[in-house]
């Protein structure tokens, strides 16, 4: 299949690289948050891991392919360093890191045995694009493995009003930049519409439920909430005012602070091997 002209990223990402957002995003393991594809990895395959972040994923990764290569990229450079740092304090020699737009991946076809990308296509502009994009770059028998949480479907207790305004704001914010805050239950009808015919959907989720969870979990979305890029474009996108902002952060506090606290992140996932016929077309 040649590499058509595709249309570059058009959707911002919402939450940006702000501290508090890094915080989240280090804390995710191949464990974590890639148990569905876990029984796909062994040693020598060469994987590409989409929109990396940090690296920790991508880190393990590594570990688990190794000597196999992987190639991680993300949309923003100042990331990719601190991708880097990490597979180097864990001595993982067999990573490298590119910038990269999922629309139009700068890699020849059939490049590689698994194509991953976690929390990505919530936030792109042409989800189905970046999955064609991610097919043509899979060689076949491969596999390309995808999972985004769905925002429409978080749940919580105590059920704080200040929580809940919390909820349609970030979707409306999210929406307005060009995302789909509630992209995981799309993910099967998007791999579908690229041109998939081999799918295993499935779902996973997050629990935040200690007392250390809780804080941890709180603490980031009170400070994402009047910190970060999100903040900015909730406020210059005329949805919210800073004062509502400050309202909703010390609610998320306050829903820390309960010792009958609970989270809940809903995921949905696709697992899509990749045949000869799909790459041929």
């Amino acid at each position: 299949m040649t590499h058509a002209s595709p249309s570059k990223e058009t959707a911002v990402y919402t939450h940006g690289h702000h501290e508090s957002v890094l915080r989240s995003h280090a804390w995710r393991t191949a464990a974590n948050s890639a148990a569905y594809l876990l029984p796909e990895l062994t040693p020598g395959l060469d994987v590409l891991d989409v929109g990396c972040g940090p690296g920790t994923i991508t880190a393990d990764l590594a570990a688990l392919v190794a000597p196999g290569r992987v190639t991680a990229v993300d949309a923003a450079p100042d990331v990719l360093a601190k991708a880097a740092a990490v597979a180097a304090e864990r001595g993982l020699g067999n990573v490298e890191f590119a910038v990269a737009d999922v629309h139009a991946l700068d890699f020849p076809d059939d490049s590689f045995d698994v194509v991953h990308a976690h929390q990505v296509l919530q936030h792109v502009g042409d989800p189905v694009q970046a999955l064609r994009e991610m097919r043509r770059v899979c060689r076949p028998g491969g596999v390309v493995a995808a999972r985004d949480s769905d925002y429409g479907v978080f749940a919580w207790y105590p059920e704080l009003p200040l929580l809940d305004e919390w909820s349609r704001l970030y979707r409306k914010v999210a929406r307005h930049n060009g995302g789909e805050p509630d992209a995981g239950r799309r993910l099967l009808s998007w791999a579908r519409a690229a041109g998939f015919t081999e799918i295993t959907a499935t779902a996973g989720n997050w629990c935040f439920a200690t007392e250390e969870e809780r804080a941890w979990w709180s603490g980031l979305w009170a400070d994402r909430t009047v910190a970060s890029v999100y903040a900015e474009l909730a406020v210059s996108s005329g949805h919210t005012t800073a004062e509502r902002l400050a309202a909703i952060s010390e609610g998320w506090r306050e829903w820390g602070r309960s010792e009958d606290a609970w989270f809940m992140v809903p995921h949905g996932e696709i697992l899509c091997r990749v045949s000869s016929s799909e790459n041929s077309n």
